[in-house]
Parts: C-alpha cells; structure tokens; sequence
C-alpha cells in the first residue's frame, strides 16, 4: 500500500482531494503522551491553503480532529486516527483532465495503473492536497521530540533566482529557527523572502509556476540512531519526503558537492567540547554509516514546478489517441514551496521519532 510508512509507528494516509474528508491513522504510538491540540492547529495553518496570493485560492480551515486514540488529551495505545473535512472542493474544474492529461502530473500514469478508474478531481489521491494529514501526523512527531529536545526547521533556500542564506551545517541552532519563525516567510533572511515572493507572484502574472528548495535542520538528534545499509537515516527520511508531491531530488550534507571535493576537504574532523565528541565540520550531514553521529542532521529536497499551469500545453485524448492542446482551469499555487515547508518538517520529524523509538 503506497500510503503506509514506518517501522515503530504506522502511517497511513486516507482520502482523495476532493472526497469528503481526508486523513491519516497513526498505529504504535505509546501511550500516555499528552498533546497540545492549539500547537498542532497552528503548525498545520502553516499548510493550510487561501492565506494570501502566493497560493491557491482554494480556501481550507484544516481542522484536524482526533476520533480515536486520545483520551483527555492523552494517547491511549490505541492507533490515532485524525480526520480533516474538505468543505472547498469545485470538482467541475477537472471534468476535462479525464480524457486529456496534464502535462508532467499523475493524470496519465493514473490513468493507465487504474484502468481510467481513479478519481481526477484535484488529482484525487496524488493530491499535495493529502500533505495535510501528513503534517498531522508529523505535527504530533514534532511535538514528542521536542519533549525529548529535539528541534526540526526547515526554511525555502531558493525559488527561482533568488536564494537565501544556508544553514550553518555544524553550528544550525534554536537562535537559527527562532530568526525563521519571525519573518513573513519561512526564510533566514527577510530581504530575501521578498525576493522570492517577488519571484512567485511573476510567475503567477503570466499564468506559470516556480518551483525551488527547501533546507531542513533537525539538532538535538543524539548519535547512534539508525542502521547500516537499508534502514540508515538518510533512507528513511529520503522514502518519506518523497512522498510529498513534487519532490524530485534530496541531498543530505554536502550531498552532490562532495562528488567534486577532496576527501581532506570533505571529511568532518573530530574533537571534544566540553566532554562531548563533534566534528569540527558537518558535511556528512549528521549522518554516517546510516547511523546519526550527535551533529545536527540536515538535508535539501528539490521541488519541481507546478504542473497545472494557466498556460496553454500539449497533450493527448485518451479516446481518439490524437494530439491536442490543454488549458487548465481551476485553484492552483504557482509555486508550492511556501506551504511544502512545514510539510518537509512533518516528514522529517516522523522518520526521525519512527528511527528513535527504535534504538
């Protein structure tokens, strides 16, 4: 099953864009943790759509509410089920996408997996959509980690041309993700998320998207979690953010500007600080062999524009088997990269608690 992920804790994703309602069931949550129902409604309006105009005008509430699992706002062992109601779908805004697919989005490779029975409307289950139940769930990860002392933030490092400030990958601290939290957007420097809504809103005047990437830090994470091989912390963070639509690359570390150094540049030399074992450097990410090494964990995912675009594009009829052209209608953000921040979190923050319960 595509929508299920985890070793420790079981994720599973239910519901389609446009459906009724839309969902995640969390199963091996320990009992007796208690949770902050305020905390967790506003990191998912971070998601929430309609907020301004950089993204859709589809507006959602977003309202997570708990049906099973709790009791007086503590778990109770059973699985977790959240439940988020659609209530702004216009589904007549896809009629047209069932016999002519959208460049570059899920409509085509859907339709030839399920015999042309999958549900289109707002891409149905590939929906980014489904990334609210997904900040759910991580939303309440995030949460038990931070009990723990450990701090998951991302920030959006480019869109288009303009970029901001990276992470300092040895010294990323909580000053760092206080600073993010305080601007407009979710990015280090102010100037530079004006540059980059700049960047959206030109996209949007001409009727096309952007895409870009965005950084994410996770400190506090303590050495030796992980496994060799199959089950390193890069895999599971990798498998799970892939899961986010639109996400097309990730790079922990130095990722692919390793492949151009020296090993005496790139190693991450060791050293003791106060009785603690670090390394002088960080660009391993955090991560060797698989296993966290006590250094901040960080990584990169590369999102890919949007494909529903104002824009008149090539395409096909099913029926006739002939060439055609495709101007889409409907809600659509010109650049999702904005709203897929805390949706990286959430994601990081479930491989990472998934990986720590199981030590």
């Amino acid at each position: 099953m595509s929508s299920v992920y985890g070793k420790k804790i079981k994720i599973s994703i239910f519901g389609q864009s446009h459906s009724p309602a839309i969902g995640v069931n969390i199963d091996g949550l320990p009992a007796g943790i208690k949770l902050d129902m305020d905390e967790l409604r506003v990191f998912m309006k971070r998601r929430s759509p309609g907020k301004d105009d950089i993204s859709t005008s589809r507006t959602e509430a977003d309202e997570p509410e708990i049906i099973c699992g709790i009791v007086n706002g503590v778990t109770c062992g059973a699985p977790l089920t959240v439940v988020i109601r659609n209530t702004d779908a216009r589904s007549s805004d896809y009629s047209q996408l069932r016999d002519t697919p959208r460049p570059s989005h899920s409509d085509y490779a859907a339709h030839v997996k399920f015999n042309g029975n999958h549900d289109i409307s707002g891409g149905g289950h590939f929906s980014g959509r489904l990334t609210a139940p997904l900040c759910a769930a991580g939303g309440i990860c995030l949460q038990i980690l931070k009990s723990s002392g450990i701090n998951i933030c991302a920030h959006i490092l480019q869109t288009g041309d303009a970029k901001d400030d990276s992470f300092d990958m040895a010294g990323v601290s909580l000053k760092d993700f206080m600073a993010i939290s305080e601007n407009p957007l979710p990015v280090l420097r102010r100037e530079a998320g004006e540059k980059m809504k700049q960047e959206i809103l030109n996209a949007k005047e001409k009727g096309d998207s952007i895409g870009g990437i965005i950084e994410c830090a996770a400190v506090g994470i303590p050495a030796g979690i992980g496994d060799p091989m199959f089950d390193g912390i890069e895999n599971r963070i990798a498998q799970i953010v892939f899961g986010i639509p639109a996400v097309k690359g990730i790079e922990f570390g130095n990722g692919f500007a390793a492949a151009g150094n020296f090993g005496s540049k790139n190693n991450d030399p060791f050293f003791v600080d106060e009785g603690k074992i670090k390394t002088r450097t960080n660009n391993s990410g955090g991560i060797t062999g698989g296993i966290t090494n006590g250094m901040p964990v960080i990584f990169r995912a590369a999102f890919k524009p949007t494909p529903s675009i104002g824009i008149q594009q090539e395409s096909v009829s099913l029926s006739r088997l002939e060439n055609t052209v495709l101007k889409i209608n409907g809600r659509h953000d010109p650049c999702i990269i904005v709203r897929a921040v805390p949706c990286v979190e959430a994601a990081a923050a479930i491989a990472l608690y998934d990986a720590y319960l199981d030590r």
